[in-house]
């Protein structure tokens, strides 16, 4: 597996290392000993599917505060998207600095987002799947997001949403 850390400290695209033949390829997805190598977690507990049946569908953006914080190991299975993550952590020197990555069924492509960033993906293809998994477990109670438009972020999206939730639509301006 190869990990490249991203501009925001702590977040890191994971890529495979296929070994090919003549029947296709065989990779690691997964190892614990690799991710406790680089200093990232390793003990997920929740594995959750999104499923988007329309291009231009927008979720996200997503994160839990503690005492549920979490990591998310997250890989597009069926289709496109385009993921995004923004650092929520106050002290960061890239605090409310974001970075998006082309996560697809074709690249193989991961992205790890650590504690205290807002998680979220456009669909760029029709019936995109992504899954991720977490280091805890849902708690609707720390459940937060901020608005994928929010000024404060400036995300440069590749296209406007066409499809999203009046709740990831509606939440106000991002304050501290």
């Amino acid at each position: 597996m190869i990990f490249t850390e991203l501009p925001l400290p702590g977040a890191f695209v994971v890529d495979i290392q296929p070994m090919t033949d003549e029947r296709g390829f065989f990779a690691r997805g997964w190892c614990r000993k690799e991710f406790e190598t680089h200093g990232l977690a390793s003990d997920f507990v929740q594995r959750n599917i999104g499923f988007s049946q329309r291009k231009g569908t927008l979720r996200g953006m997503h994160y839990q505060v503690s005492p549920h914080a979490e990591i998310k190991l997250v890989r597009c299975t069926r289709g496109a998207v385009c993921d995004v993550i923004v650092d929520l952590r106050e002290k960061s020197r890239t605090f409310r600095k974001w970075h998006a990555v082309e996560l697809s069924a074709d690249n193989h492509r991961m992205i790890y987002v650590p504690e205290g960033f807002a998680h979220g993906y456009l669909t760029v293809m029709d019936e995109s799947e992504i899954y991720y998994d977490t280091t805890c477990f849902f708690a609707p109670e720390s459940a937060r997001g901020v608005r994928f438009d929010d000024p404060a972020f400036g995300i440069d999206w590749p296209a406007p949403p066409s499809l999203l939730s009046d709740k990831d639509r509606s939440y106000p301006d991002f304050s501290l």
